[in-house]
């Protein structure tokens, strides 16, 4: 008869003899909640979010998909855990004191943040619970107290928040999705030059003389334009309040 298998989900194999002369086994590292969402993200970031099924990340970790479910529930687990671990991975940064530099680098942080796992900014959209975990929560409380010090209401502060948010996520999608080349790039350049010449200008005056500037686009700069366009705004809503005025 067969020799029974031994199911080795989480098995953890030494070699047989220490001097190296009897046969040896792989150590097998225990399966865990953080591996199964360390092992999704990093399916997600390589292969899309479609990619993320248990199936998929039983592959991954080279246990049956069965065994997943001894530590998460399900695939909607799994789903909210990755937010949990991307949402960790935020750098809070050094405080200044000054409210439009510390506005600026949180959003900078987030952007970096959404750079690094793009395809989770779908899943932030997709999410059917509000964050609860602290690692979701620190950033979030952190962004609040920052907000809240150049002196916007509580209202203010969330509309705010969301604000700078959609359009940290948004810009990330589009930069990811329509990557411009560098400024140096010439044929990059030459395209938008020869369309703009093949235009006629009295249709299309605007497009005749901006479609060249479009080829220096950067996606930095660009970022940097509407954040500074975001902060200003919040600071004009501030000097105009009535409160800024007693």
């Amino acid at each position: 008869m067969p020799e029974k298998v031994e199911h080795l989900e989480n098995a953890s194999l030494e070699p047989d003899g220490a001097d190296g002369t009897g046969p040896t086994s792989h150590r097998r590292e225990p399966l865990t909640r953080e591996r199964i969402l360390r092992a999704a993200l990093n399916v997600m970031d390589q292969e899309g979010l479609e990619a993320v099924t248990m199936r998929r990340l039983g592959r991954e970790l080279g246990v049956e998909a069965m065994s997943l479910y001894n530590h998460v529930e399900d695939k909607e687990a799994i789903l909210e855990g990755i937010l949990e671990v991307v949402m960790a991975e935020f750098e809070f940064p050094e405080e200044t004191g000054n409210w439009e530099a510390d506005v600026r680098a949180g959003a900078r942080a987030w952007r970096r943040l959404m750079i690094a796992h793009p395809t989770v900014i779908a899943l932030f959209a997709e999410s059917k619970h509000p964050a609860s975990s602290p690692e979701r929560l620190r950033p979030m409380e952190w962004a609040f107290e920052i907000l809240g010090r150049g002196g916007l209401s509580e209202d203010e502060v969330v509309h705010a928040f969301r604000a700078i948010g959609g359009y940290i996520m948004g810009s990330v999608l589009n930069e990811v999705a329509n990557p411009v080349p560098g400024m140096v790039d010439r044929d990059h350049r030459a395209e938008h030059e020869q369309l703009a010449g093949a235009l006629p200008p009295t249709e299309f005056p605007n497009l005749v003389r901006l479609l060249p500037l479009m080829a220096e686009c950067d996606a930095e700069v660009d970022f940097e334009f509407g954040l500074d366009l975001l902060i200003a705004g919040l600071r004009a809503k501030v000097d105009a309040s009535p409160a800024s005025d007693a």
